[in-house]
């Protein structure tokens, strides 16, 4: 990957929505170099994806509830299948795997403190062998990128 490509891939992640000429012309390329370009990342897979952020706010989910998981410590469990079922809860922003005290990390959008409860009582609790939870509320959030690329 060279500085072109650092360069296509900075101008999508500030705007996935970009024509083909327009990337081209912000990164200094013509346009079919542009877009062969974007092929072979998108192939290649360093471009995973496209997709809309939405306001949670407007979807009347605007709180971020933060929660660290710790599993019980014993066999019969797999933490990635634990990891991948929280993942469909379609609250549920991001999950991780984590070293440290605790075992995941979730981020989950809700509604309020009311909606946060049902989440836990209704979904997270219902997993087996999730020995505690810690949670955080997000005050504000001052930056939420979906992506780096390097300089």
């Amino acid at each position: 990957m060279d500085r072109t490509d650092l360069k296509i891939l900075r101008e999508l992640v500030a705007d996935g929505r970009l024509n083909n000429n327009t990337l081209a012309e912000r990164v200094g390329l013509s346009p079919s170099p542009c877009w062969q370009r974007v092929r072979k990342l998108e192939q290649s897979g360093v471009i995973r994806g496209y997709q809309a952020i939405v306001d949670q706010d407007a979807m009347g989910a605007p709180e971020t509830a933060l929660i660290e998981i710790s599993m019980e410590r014993h066999q019969g469990y797999n933490l990635e299948q634990v990891c991948e079922h929280i993942a469909t809860f379609p609250e549920v922003l991001e999950v991780h795997i984590t070293s440290g005290e605790f075992d995941c990390f979730v981020k989950v959008a809700v509604s309020s403190t009311r909606g946060y409860e049902e989440f836990l009582k209704n979904k997270l609790y219902s997993i087996p062998n999730i020995r505690s939870s810690r949670s955080t509320f997000s005050l504000r959030c001052f930056k939420n990128a979906a992506s780096f690329v390097p300089d």
